[in-house]
This record gives C-alpha cells, sequence and structure tokens, in this order.
C-alpha cells in the first residue's frame, strides 16, 4: 500500500493589528435660537405697536372685493392658496351675475367654472362653492350664519375663513391667520406657534381689546407690504425697535 504523503499546510504569520483611529468628535451644529426663548414683548410695547399701526392706517380694509357677507364668504373660499388680486379679477364679473346663494345656484357649477377658471383649484372651488350656497339656503334662511361653527360647517370653509366672516362682515374680534400672520407673529416673536391656531390663540392673548377689530388687517399688511418673507423691509418697519427677531437690519 502507497503511503500517503500530506504536504504541511503553511501557517499564516500574524501580521501586526492596526491601531483604530482615534474619533474625532464632529462639531456641533449651533443650536437655532428660539423665538419662544428671547425675551416676551411688555404689554406696553404691544400697546405701542399697535397705537403705531392704527395711527398709520386708522381704517385698514381687506383686499378681497365683495358687496355683501355672501360674496365675502366667497371669496374668502376661493382665495385659499391664491392671491387676493387673482381672486378679485375673477369675482368682478361673477359677482355681477350671482351675488346671492340663489344666483350662485342658478349659475350652476359648470358655469361658475368659466368665471373662476384662472384660480387654482378652479374645479373643487367650484364645487365648494355651489354646495355652500346650498347649504346657506336650506339650514341658514339664505343668510351666512353669524357663528363660527356654522361657517365651519359650509363646503370649503374652515377656521380662518370663518374668522375673516366674522371680523370683516360682523365685526367680531377675530383674529384670522394666514401666512402673512403667522410669520410676523412668529418673526418679531409678538406670539410664537408652531401651527396657525397657536399663533392665533397667542394673538388674542396680548392684544388690547381696543385694537382687535382692525388688528388681523394691520397684521396682514404688515406682512404682505413690510416684513416680507424672503427680504424683510426693516428699514421702513414701523414697529423695528420693538420686534425681537435676531436678525433684523436696523
Amino acid at each position: 500500500m502507497a503511503k500517503i504523503t500530506r504536504k504541511p499546510v503553511p501557517r499564516k504569520t500574524p501580521g501586526l493589528k492596526k491601531k483604530p483611529k482615534p474619533a474625532v468628535a464632529k462639531p456641533r451644529a449651533p443650536a437655532k435660537k428660539s423665538l419662544k426663548a428671547t425675551k416676551p414683548w411688555t404689554p406696553a410695547e404691544i400697546h405701542e405697536a399697535f397705537s403705531r399701526f392704527r395711527e398709520a392706517n386708522p381704517e385698514p380694509k381687506g383686499e378681497l372685493e365683495h358687496v355683501n357677507p355672501f360674496t365675502l364668504l366667497v371669496a374668502v373660499v376661493l382665495s385659499a392658496q391664491a392671491t387676493d388680486a387673482g381672486v378679485n379679477k375673477a369675482t368682478r364679473a361673477l359677482f355681477e351675475v350671482a351675488d346671492t346663494p340663489q344666483k350662485m345656484l342658478d349659475l350652476g357649477e359648470e358655469r361658475l367654472r368659466e368665471y373662476i377658471k384662472t384660480i387654482g383649484l378652479y374645479r373643487t372651488k367650484a364645487k365648494n362653492v355651489i354646495a355652500l350656497s346650498a347649504k346657506v339656503l336650506s339650514e341658514f334662511g339664505g343668510e351666512v350664519p353669524r357663528t363660527r361653527a356654522g361657517i365651519e360647517s359650509l363646503p370649503g370653509a374652515g377656521r380662518k375663513t370663518a374668522n375673516v366672516v366674522l371680523n370683516m362682515a360682523f365685526g367680531e374680534h377675530t383674529m384670522a391667520v394666514d401666512t402673512h400672520v403667522f410669520r410676523v407673529g412668529n418673526r418679531t416673536g409678538l406670539a410664537p406657534g408652531k401651527t396657525p391656531l397657536e399663533v392665533e390663540l397667542g394673538l388674542e392673548k396680548v392684544i388690547p381689546a381696543e385694537f382687535m377689530l382692525h388688528a388681523h388687517h394691520w397684521l396682514i399688511l404688515h406682512g404682505r407690504y413690510t416684513c416680507l418673507a424672503r427680504k424683510p423691509r426693516c428699514e421702513v418697519c414701523l414697529i423695528n425697535d420693538l420686534c425681537r427677531w435676531p436678525e433684523k437690519t436696523v
């Protein structure tokens, strides 16, 4: 029987173990400044700010054109994700032929679409306007409801719509928070909040009653023309000395 000779398996020479590289701590990003951490406005400062707004513009007006509470309601519903100027351009002709719920129903959804087709989401909005017109007639006697719950029950209408209509049509002290008011409330530190509702409740809490009728108009106009989103015009701001924004340019 032949002898089987096995070749010895060469042993691996143990190499030097590589030393692990020391962990380098990544620099931490600077913490963002929180508006809630800034010094709150004092009642005297808030009174001063709105006194300046009132002196500069004693009777501010909303920029949505309307002829009665119903057309105001329709205009606000149409203004969602659209500009006031764009809505006005479409509704001038519309309100000449349909300024009541019954006339809007008689116009019909298809013809209504032709009037508002330049407005974003016009198909959905036309459907909502016809539906809310029918509900105003069937459940509210043809009159725009004068309660928040009543307005919010209408198709296409939410809290902001209710606040605008209650304020502008019925003189109630409500605070409608759109993108402009939300920005101003947070940027200035007047009423910081993560949601429109938080800003709304914060503003209602700190603004004196004597200013509440026009307060949301002053803040909307301030955000639209002065406290701009990308490049605020701090140099012409009426309240730049009171503003808490850490990046203001004055």
